[in-house]
Parts: structure tokens; sequence; C-alpha cells
């Protein structure tokens, strides 16, 4: 048996329900009614699977121009703006919302604190693709507050009646500090409820802390265009660890083992498992010994496909656009 570093590997980790929801979705588009199937935006915020994607016939694009008349499009599990839905109407695109139903709920809060004349903040980060759409849907009563500095900026029209809401991919402990500046400033706010935070998020960052504790080492596995897995390194440096962000096994670097007794290893929500079994391989071809799992939460969470793709036999028409 080999006595080089023991690998402990993060559970739960990797693809939680609203990027493999979206991704089925994708997949299961190509097979009924074949390429091209165009999709707004990445999928969801992982290279490895774009480009398996793609070379299925899935075409990403960031301008719906780029979409002919009539074809498919599926939007991303990041969501989109009432007014990006009008202009695929508009262009009579035939839509599949692949949307994760935990965004599309911070969705339906945010137009029904509109409707019942709320200031609405929305704890996020600017640029973000799911930022973008919440924004879209009620921009003249949403403003974005990244930082506790903001909250100071925020001009209400009433005190008393102001709302929170948060980027989906955000645990407790991110946004922590930022709810308790809204909180002291606005007595009354009615901020969201731990339900409202993606569990996958808090149950990631959960096991990388516990991963950081146990280890010197943690690879974490992710594009670097993952908000989350760029977190899920924070994370784990903030609890002593040396924290890595590798996008694959070229990512490993042999000299980071060296002197190490102990390999955490964990993935972002938008990473295959499969990457990390290459990882686990790599680590044991380069002197680790046997894997012990960290298990820090249950996950069995599913959605259930949109309505549209539901026992649709192969080869079957969508809805005309329009």
């Amino acid at each position: 048996m080999s006595s080089g570093p023991e690998i402990l590997l993060a559970s739960p980790r990797g693809f939680c329900a609203g990027v493999s929801y979206a991704i089925e979705i994708v997949d299961l588009v190509l097979d009924r009614y074949g390429p091209p199937v165009y999709v707004r935006h990445e999928i969801v915020h992982n290279r490895h699977v774009v480009a398996r994607l793609h070379a299925r016939g899935a075409r990403f694009v960031d301008d719906m121009k780029e979409v002919p008349a009539e074809s498919i499009l599926i939007f991303s599990a990041h969501g989109v703006s009432p007014a990006v839905r009008e202009e695929a109407r508009e262009r009579r695109l035939r839509v599949i919302d692949a949307t994760c139903p935990l965004v599309i709920k911070v969705h339906v809060e945010v137009l029904r604190y509109a409707r019942e004349g709320y200031e609405i903040l929305l704890v996020g980060h600017r640029g973000h693709v799911e930022v973008e759409g919440t924004l879209g849907h009620a921009p003249d009563r949403t403003h974005l507050i990244e930082s506790v500095a903001d909250v100071a900026g925020v001009r209400a029209r009433d005190s008393d009646r102001v709302a929170v809401v948060t980027q989906t991919t955000l645990s407790v402990d991110d946004t922590r500090g930022i709810i308790d500046a809204i909180r002291e400033r606005f007595p009354n706010v009615r901020a969201p409820r731990k339900d409202d935070i993606c569990y996958a998020t808090q149950n990631r960052q959960t096991a990388v802390k516990e991963l950081a504790r146990q280890s010197e080492l943690v690879l974490v596995l992710g594009s670097a265009t993952s908000s989350n897995a760029n977190r899920l390194v924070e994370v784990a440096s903030g609890e002593g660890a040396v924290a890595k962000l590798i996008d694959d096994v070229r990512g490993i670097d042999p000299a980071w083992l060296r002197e190490v007794r102990v390999v955490g290893l964990t993935a972002g929500a938008s990473t295959p498992e499969s990457l990390v079994a290459e990882v686990v391989e790599r680590l044991q071809q380069l002197g680790c010994g046997a894997v012990r799992h960290v298990v820090t939460a249950e996950e069995n969470i599913a959605f259930p496909l949109p309505r549209e793709l539901r026992q649709r036999p192969v080869g079957s028409a969508l809805p005309s656009a329009g």
C-alpha cells in the first residue's frame, strides 16, 4: 500500500440538482430533435460540459440575433429577464426553459415584492448571468448590493417596505455580513428565509470547510468562470489550508504534494463526477494513497423536466413558435 498522502473526498460535491436538470434538458433536446440546438449563454459554467454538448450540436450564443427564426432555444440554468423572453417570442423561437427552479423562485419573489410596493435589495455579483436575469424582473425597484458599503447608498422610497433576495450561488455565510448591515439600516426589512439560499452552495461550502480542517492541501475542481468553485477555494483558504482551483488533471502540480500528509478534493456545482475520478486516479499515480470520504450532508433533490419534454416521443415536434 502506498505511504503517500491520504485523499479526502468531500461529499456532497459536484453537480447540484439544478445543473443536472439543465444538462439533462440539453441532452434530451438533442436526442429528440437533433442538432443544432441553441443555448443562451453557457448552460453551466464548466468548459468540459460545454465542450461535450458543443460536440453533440449545442450552439452557445450570447446574442439571440445569432439564432435563426423558429429554431429551438434553451435558456441556461442561470435564468433570464422578462425582456429576453419577450425578444424570444418576437423572433418566434421555440423556447425550452432550463432555468434552475431555485432561481425561478427568486424571480417570483422579486415580482411579488415589486407588486406590493417594496424596494428590493439583490445581494449578488455585478455581471453574473443570474444577477442580470433577476435584476430584469423589476429594474426600477431593485438595487444590486455587492458589499456592506453598498447598503449605506440605498435610497428607499419607504424604509419600512424593503425586501432582500440573494443570488442563489451565495451561501448563508457569504451573505451574513451584508444581511446584518441591511437589518441594522432597515429594521423592518423582509429578509430571505434560510431555504431561499441554494442548498447546494451551502452544503459544498460546509464540506470544504471540513476538508480544510483535515487537509494541508485542498484541490477544488471547477472552471475559472464558476462563481461557486472560486468561492470554495476562498472558503478552504480561510480555514487555513493551501487551496488550488484546477480545471482538470492537467492543473495538478506534483510539487504541491511534497511534505503533504492529507490532500482534500472537492468539486464545484458545475463539475462532472468523471473529472473527480480522473483527478483521484492521477493523484494516486503521483503517490497518494487511500481515499476516505468526508460526508457532511446528504442530497436527494431532483427537479422534474419541463412539461414540454415529459413523455414526448423521439422525433415529435415542439409546439410552434410564437
